[in-house]
């Protein structure tokens, strides 16, 4: 649907283009040619992209919704009018069908040579124990990329060079967005339920019941991909763990253990949500897109989902779209599942990979994070300073401040182990068709973590 912020902003992209070709040129030329496949580290780096000739570069992404999608488009085509040298080829794919077929094209003879990768144990870790993904440390020193992200941030980019552990060591990939799950709702809706926004988990779950009362589907959810579930755990998880635990077991470090009474308790949470029918019909059978889409079309009253969606939510939905993240009790800050987008990363294979640098640096830079926001998407740097002045993208950038400064943004749990993205959303499947006990859903993701931190 149209909207400002779909809409091309020629003064916007003059003005990123006219930053950016400061930026890029300001750095220093270093040696020309392309770059082998086993690079020395101590090789210069160049930076002048104009003196490279005729490139091809080929870019894999997932940014296939709406605001996703377009600020893509406006950053490539950026990219090649300040450099008509270069031509981008952009394979763009859903979540699911990237993340496999990234796998065989990093192992076969013809990689892309930029391609999101998803920061978990089971893809940026298996792809960096595998060799097939470089350590971008000297483009992070030529373009300043410490100075320019929170280590914070930077940690979930981060492994050693086999691949064993996570959140230290090399830098393999750099984000442009932030991400933060919570709690989308119609505003109409409430109003006439006679309902505020809900401030914690307590009356977050009475507003629940006062829809199913009205006659109105309290939560949506599609879960046919099986790992939307995990957006609605994690948050309950993230209300009723410790902080420190929650991590440990997100980041696959030892030291934690899935069976305990409090990990019980928040999957029973969603058996109890689903036998009080506060979810639609068939959550295991409705797709992920068919649901926001639900909500949009006000068939019902709450979403729990990522950031991400909502540049679309905002063009379907106009003023209606809330979001909000709920504390544990009232009072407390909120903790909830979060981080960034898929970073971008260069391939081992990449003839090119100055240019693939040069690229992200591009995407990332302070001018790209001014197109993202223009249109829709949440940027992992600077946050507050693109918050838009109403919307809900508004509550998003808002929510995310106060996760992120006085809460805790919690990693997302499928990055602990190279399995743990099957195993738990197998696992959440069976808890909400009544198929899995409690016990059982942590005895299974147990048996997952610590079978991969015993083995160090």
């Amino acid at each position: 649907m149209p909207s400002s912020r779909r809409r091309r902003s020629s003064v916007v992209l003059a003005a990123a283009l006219s930053a950016a070709a400061l930026a890029l040129t300001a750095c220093t030329p270093g040696s020309a040619g392309d770059a082998p496949a086993e690079r020395d580290p101590d090789a210069a780096v160049q930076t002048d992209i104009g003196a490279m000739g005729e490139k091809t570069l080929t870019v894999w992404d997932q940014e296939v919704r709406g605001g996703q999608n377009e600020q893509m488009t406006q950053l490539n085509e950026a990219f090649m009018a300040k450099y008509p040298n270069i031509t981008i080829e952009r394979n763009s794919q859903s979540f699911e069908d990237l993340a496999t077929t990234l796998r065989l094209a990093l192992s076969g003879d013809d990689a892309p040579d930029v391609v999101e990768a998803n920061n978990g144990r089971n893809a940026m870790g298996n792809f960096v124990a595998a060799g097939q993904l470089l350590p971008l440390d000297p483009w992070a020193e030529e373009y300043g990329w410490a100075d320019r992200y929170p280590q914070s941030v930077l940690q979930y980019s981060q492994y050693s060079e086999d691949g064993t552990t996570f959140g230290s060591g090399n830098l393999y990939g750099l984000p442009q967005v932030g991400e933060v799950v919570g709690v989308f709702y119609s505003k109409s809706k409430l109003k006439d339920l006679g309902l505020d926004v809900p401030a914690d988990w307590a009356a977050f779950e009475s507003a629940l019941n006062t829809a199913k009362d009205a006659g109105q589907t309290p939560l949506l959810l599609g879960n046919i991909e099986k790992w939307p579930a995990l957006h609605v755990f994690g948050p309950v998880q993230g209300s009723l763990v410790s902080t420190e635990e929650v991590q440990k077991l997100g980041f696959g470090n030892a030291g934690a253990s899935w069976t305990t009474p409090e990990n019980e308790a928040a999957a029973q949470k969603l058996i109890d949500w689903q036998s009080k029918g506060y979810f639609n019909d068939g959550v295991n059978g409705t797709d992920y897109d068919a649901a926001w889409q639900q909500l949009a079309a006000g068939d019902g009253v709450f979403l729990m989902g990522g950031s991400w969606l909502a540049a679309d939510l905002q063009d379907a939905m106009g003023e209606d779209a809330g979001f909000f993240v709920p504390a544990a009790a009232a009072g407390e800050a909120p903790k909830t599942t979060g981080g960034t987008g898929l970073p971008f990363t260069i391939t081992s294979e990449s003839e090119n990979p100055d240019l693939a640098a040069a690229y992200i640096d591009f995407i990332t830079s302070d001018e790209a994070m001014a197109i993202l926001a223009d249109t829709g998407n949440l940027p992992v740097v600077d946050t507050q300073k693109y918050a838009p002045e109403s919307g809900v993208l508004q509550d998003v950038y808002s929510e995310f401040g106060s996760v992120s400064a006085d809460g805790a943004l919690l990693p997302y749990l499928d990055y602990a182990t190279p399995t743990m993205a099957d195993t738990m959303g197998e696992a959440l499947q069976g808890v909400l068709d009544g198929r899995t006990s409690p016990q059982e859903f942590t005895e299974a993701l147990e048996a997952d973590y610590a079978e991969f931190t015993d083995a160090g």
